[in-house]
């Protein structure tokens, strides 16, 4: 097929609509140009439930195994189950998914052996030069044996490895409603969750790529209200929502209110440390809440500000040789599960440290949730460095204030901060502001939108 890969290949992913933009054919090359890049002799390969993931999975693999290099497939999986396979048989991995896109969206996410990321600076954009190459002028033969295609199933084992880091055996019994938004999360729950003194109240577990019920994207509130509706309606303890692959969790608390993720963010990295002997790197991106370095810093932890992007989190990971990392998008990472993210070991560790005591959940994280948040708020704009400019000029000279360009712009006072980042894919500018009270966050959110928006 042609193909416009500008429009295929992200900043850490492939990702496009099936077969208008991409199909097994594209797949196909893409397969042998990941083993060309990663130079690998064996690869792991898994897909989530959209009606497209088996053939573009199989495909990749066929193209892979003609370079003669091995696969084992692990068939239905999260893509966290995936870095699990990549991290224990220490080989590169590709996992197809779209994550929260909608039904006609396909995608693939890679990583080199041991969940090592793939984005643009670190392969990506060589796979994509091969592929555009290939497509202009066909994939050169290739002399010698083919490689073999294996099936292997890592469910057990993914949820072993995570129930070996989180011990939930001896907490209260608790009842947990989980919404799998017909994701992978009805795959993968049932046997992590399977022995736990839980009571689980399943919801959207069958597995449908058509998302009937409501988009797995549990960030937006509107995916999230079946749950809230559901958690007050059973009188549980708790509500866990998982995003299409499952590698991204949402909480709601008995309450049915959302518990933000900065505050999962500052409650396991309190955990983590304390499992770590009371020290350690926690890695936070610049749009997190002022809470988290706070309760690091209180529980005898370093904290490391980053870019957002779970490129940038898993490099500062490594680099820092971090134990914990949290993003705003509910991505959580861990130095045990090899840098990667993975919602599931985050819900477990919600669920150990709710169990371990006898308040309820709003009680629990009121002590990880101390500021007024205004949430992502996006504004389409004509020219991205313009507005910049103009929000740099109102507040670059006021000698109370520090302004900072780490990842968009960043302006902080002693009482409230806010950040406006572009998006790299679209005419947006999105904008995240944080204060002491609510009184002061909107104030200063409506002055930056009216500078964005005017």
């Amino acid at each position: 097929m042609s193909a416009d890969l500008s429009q295929l290949v992200k900043a850490y992913d492939v990702r496009g609509v099936v077969p208008d933009q991409w199909d097994e054919s594209l797949a196909e090359l893409f397969g042998a140009a990941f083993v060309q890049v990663t130079g690998a002799s064996a690869i792991v390969t898994g897909h989530d439930m959209r009606p497209s993931s088996p053939g573009l999975s199989a495909a990749f693999a066929r193209g892979a195994a003609a370079r003669g290099v091995d696969v084992t497939e692990i068939g239905l999986c999260s893509t966290d189950q995936l870095y699990y396979a990549s991290g224990a048989f220490d080989l590169p991995g590709a996992m197809f998914t779209a994550s929260h896109n909608p039904a006609k969206y396909n995608g693939i996410k890679m990583c080199r052996a041991g969940a090592a990321p793939v984005g643009q600076d670190t392969g990506l954009a060589e796979i994509r030069q091969l592929v555009e190459s290939w497509l202009d002028s066909g994939a050169p033969e290739v002399s010698g044996p083919t490689g073999t295609i294996t099936q292997r199933d890592t469910l057990e084992d993914y949820a072993a490895h995570l129930r070996g880091l989180v011990d939930l055996t001896s907490i209260r019994p608790l009842k947990v409603v989980v919404d799998a938004g017909n994701g992978m999360g009805g795959h993968t729950v049932p046997t992590v969750f399977a022995g736990l003194p839980l009571t689980l109240v399943p919801m959207y577990f069958e597995l449908d790529g058509t998302f009937p019920n409501h988009e797995a994207n549990p960030l937006d509130p509107a995916n999230i209200v079946d749950l809230q509706a559901r958690v007050r309606e059973e009188g549980a303890d708790l509500g866990i929502a998982f995003d299409g692959d499952a590698d991204r969790c949402f909480v709601v608390d008995e309450q049915g209110d959302p518990v933000s993720p900065s505050a999962i963010t500052a409650l396991v990295a309190s955990r983590e440390l304390a499992r770590n002997g009371g020290s350690g790197v926690i890695i936070h991106n610049l749009i997190t809440s002022w809470s988290v370095p706070e309760v690091v810093k209180e529980n005898g932890g370093t904290p490391v500000r980053t870019r957002v992007g779970h490129s940038f989190i898993k490099a500062e990971m490594a680099k820092a040789g971090a134990i914990f990392g949290g993003e705003h998008s509910a991505h959580y990472y861990f130095k045990d599960f090899w840098n990667a993210d993975t919602g599931m070991l985050a819900a477990l560790h919600v669920l150990a440290a709710l169990g371990g005591q006898d308040g309820p959940l709003s009680a629990l994280v009121a002590q990880y949730d101390r500021y007024v948040g205004s949430g992502e708020i996006n504004s389409t704009v004509d020219d991205q460095q313009a507005r910049l400019a103009a929000i740099r000029a109102a507040y670059g000279n006021q000698s109370d204030l520090t302004l900072d360009e780490l990842d968009g712009l960043t302006v902080s006072s002693a009482d409230w901060w806010f950040n406006v980042r572009p998006s790299n894919t679209e005419p947006l500018l999105r904008l995240n502001a944080e204060a002491r009270d609510e009184t002061t966050m909107t104030k200063v959110r409506d002055e930056v939108l009216g500078i964005i928006r005017g």
